[in-house]
């Protein structure tokens, strides 16, 4: 039996971008910042230079995020139990 290389189309650094290839970073960036924005409104409302209102959307945005993040967490460790408890 022959097994012939498979050839890139393009170049693999070029079909990659430069930072992460999974996206993997970008999310925790993006969750980072909605904590760090949640954290920001806090402290301006306890300074007295921010709202209400503003505060409780911003600290709604980062319970959800973290809700989000729960659920992904708990399916990927479901899915993962599953895979190994298969039988080969």
């Amino acid at each position: 039996m022959t097994v012939e290389p498979l050839v890139a189309d393009v170049p693999i650094a070029a079909s990659r971008p430069a930072r992460d290839s999974s996206g993997f970073l970008a999310a925790l960036d993006a969750a980072g910042a909605v904590f760090a924005n949640a954290d920001r409104a806090e402290a301006a409302f306890v300074d007295g230079r921010g709202g209400l209102q503003e505060m409780v959307v911003a600290r709604a945005h980062a319970d959800i995020a973290i809700a989000i993040a729960t659920a992904a967490a708990s399916r990927a460790a479901q899915a993962l139990g599953q895979i190994f408890s298969m039988q080969i």
